[in-house]
């Protein structure tokens, strides 16, 4: 039996001012109307049934994702009452689905990304999703063929193709985010694939490996799954980790009874994790300005300029270079594009000096 479970838990603070602590990435109606949870939700669609589609989110956008994707049931939405970062996510998940159906196949997907196009997404995880029927000891990563030496991505070093599975490979090793010239290495030898974040296992598998990695997450996760009403208690004592850290490069090394296995994605693919990757869904003007909402621009080259700030009011620059602006009502951010991915430190110095309602 397949299921599968939408990861959209984070807070997108690299997208501040954008996204919000009441108003994350995900939720955000900016990609042709609709929010990246919706297309994540759209994009499954044939694969499995409503009724197998969970949303691991956090509980105070429990109720904004039920009104995005009202065909999901109620009891498919489960709210972390904080995050504890990826691993819990998808523990939790992996338990609540492996008490409704002990058997059951499941994919972790996310709701943070662009992919296109969605058939080639779907062949590769119906593929995912065949892998782990046929081996039930099989952890499952999605690997996206990489079109560039990325900097901004962790990496996967595949190994030999497993038997049986053409275009399947063992995973050798998972890489952080490198350098340009390790990245321009790894894509140039072929042997590389971006990590995508994405898994598919049997429930009962992540949480054998969690018996023998984490057996406290994993007694914990067991435990909140019998009794949801300690979810409060429980949840906030979870080891903070990664999903990758935690499980995925132990078992690649071969430290449980596991197999490590990646399947390739063909697909233009962005992480939407900053300002960076939304630029390429702007319009850019004849100066290589990214641009959204009511801008104007004088000799302004290289910038990436958001309007969100409503249909009255205007961003006009003069003079910028390779600088990112951001307007809404309530905040404003103006930083050099370098910079971008330390946001997340000015949100706290907001958070800090002019309070949590503007972070």
């Amino acid at each position: 039996m397949r299921y599968v479970v939408i990861m959209a838990g984070g807070s997108g603070t690299r997208l501040w001012p954008l996204s919000r602590k009441g108003r994350p990435k995900q939720l955000l109606e900016m990609v042709g109307g609709k929010s990246l949870l919706r297309l994540a939700y759209e994009r499954l669609h044939g694969l499995v049934d409503d009724d197998h589609i969970l949303v691991c989110t956090g509980r105070a956008y429990a109720d904004d994702v039920a009104r995005q994707l009202p065909e999901l049931q109620p009891g498919n939405i489960l709210g972390e009452p904080e995050g504890r970062d990826s691993l819990n996510a998808v523990a939790w998940s992996a338990a609540v689905v492996a008490d409704r159906a002990p058997d059951a196949v499941v994919a972790m997907v996310t709701a943070d990304q662009i992919i296109e196009p969605v058939a080639e997404f779907q062949r590769s995880l119906t593929l995912a999703f065949e892998v782990a029927e046929a081996r039930p000891n099989a952890l499952v990563t999605l690997g996206v063929v990489p079109t560039s030496p990325h900097t901004g991505y962790g990496y996967l070093h595949r190994a030999e193709e497993l038997d049986g599975f053409p275009g399947v490979h063992r995973v050798a090793e998972f890489k952080e985010k490198p350098a340009l010239e390790v990245a321009q290495r790894y894509v140039g030898s072929g042997e590389y694939w971006w990590n995508a974040g994405m898994f598919v296992w049997r429930a009962g598998t992540l949480l054998s490996q969690l018996d023998q990695l984490l057996p406290a997450t994993a007694e914990t996760v067991r435990e909140i799954v019998a009794h949801p009403e300690r979810l409060d208690e429980l949840f906030p004592t979870l080891m903070k980790i990664s999903v990758d850290y935690a499980v995925m490069e132990p078992a690649s090394v071969g430290r449980t009874d596991a197999e490590v296995v990646s399947v390739g994605l063909h697909i233009d693919w962005k992480d939407v994790g900053g300002f960076l990757s939304l630029a390429e869904l702007f319009t850019h003007d004849e100066d290589g300005n990214a641009v959204d909402g009511r801008t104007v621009t004088l000799d302004s080259s290289g910038c990436v300029l958001v309007n969100a700030a409503g249909p009255e009011h205007v961003v006009a620059t003069l003079g910028l270079r390779d600088c990112l602006v951001v307007a809404t009502a309530t905040a404003t951010l103006v930083a050099d594009l370098r910079d971008s991915e330390r946001i997340r430190e000015l949100v706290e110095l907001v958070r800090t000096r002019v309070g949590a309602e503007y972070a």
